[in-house]
């Protein structure tokens, strides 16, 4: 009898245990040394952007160097061209010394060439997908470079870039640009202005939550869109249960204290 008053988990337990392992992947994979001291949950706020802008191009790449900086990655060889200019290339080899990301990143193998990325400039109205477009391309290009596939294999590399852009503290913008609504006003949309995502609403919001839970998080919440609020909420509180209940040593020696 009681339980059909248990309430319904946010997501299915399959769903919910892959996210956690994705985390785990990235933990494993991606500096987690970076992730517990510098990592930061970027929030769409002048706090985080500050720069004044005058063009496109301006825009796109004092954005672009905000979230590699706070990715970690100014060291990568990453290039920002214009979208005339990006052409199809081979990801390049190099290697770096220590770390992945932050001030221990020394370049040691230097590449051939540099990784050429652009942007779409249709999201000058739409900032946060343009955080969200740059955090999940720089996930991909970890991806492609430490060269470790994630849960599930090959089949979820693009679920994963998305999971990993949240672990590099841009679950906000991840969260807020899954779905764009059209509004009230159909001339204000525009759908050439949205990112593509790999997630839903709900996974992402979740694996937000999951980063947010082991990075101590207080602010984020306020910043989400409202009808993602009650999720992140319920996301929170089966996090807390989750990890208060599991036997993983990765996921109890990051616990807050």
């Amino acid at each position: 009898m009681l339980a059909l008053f248990k309430p319904k988990p946010l997501l299915a337990e399959q769903e919910q245990q892959w996210l956690i392992d994705t985390f785990i992947w990235a933990v494993e994979n991606f500096d987690v040394e970076f992730f517990t001291q510098h990592t930061q949950i970027t929030l769409p706020t002048v706090e985080f952007f500050p720069d004044s802008v005058s063009s496109i191009e301006e825009m796109a790449t004092k954005v672009f160097n905000r979230v590699s900086s706070y990715a970690g990655m100014t060291a990568w060889p990453i290039q920002l061209v214009a979208p005339q200019q990006l052409t199809p290339q081979v990801f390049p080899q190099f290697k770096f010394s220590q770390q992945l990301r932050g001030e221990g990143a020394k370049l040691i193998v230097p590449p051939s060439q540099a990784i050429n990325i652009s942007f779409n400039p249709n999201q000058v109205n739409q900032p946060q997908d343009l955080v969200a477009s740059f955090a999940g391309t720089l996930a991909t290009i970890l991806i492609h470079h430490v060269g470790v596939l994630p849960p599930g294999g090959k089949d979820y590399l693009a679920q994963a870039a998305d999971a990993l852009a949240c672990f590099l503290g841009f679950g906000v913008m991840m969260s807020n640009t899954v779905y764009q609504f059209k509004g009230g006003c159909g001339s204000c949309y525009n759908p050439y202005a949205n990112r593509e995502a790999s997630l839903s609403e709900t996974h992402t919001v979740f694996m937000h939550a999951l980063v947010s839970y082991f990075k101590n998080d207080k602010r984020s919440k306020q910043h989400l869109k409202p009808h993602l609020r009650g999720q992140f909420k319920k996301a929170q509180k089966e996090i807390k249960a989750l990890v208060n209940n599991s036997a993983n040593p990765l996921l109890l020696a990051y616990m807050p204290n």
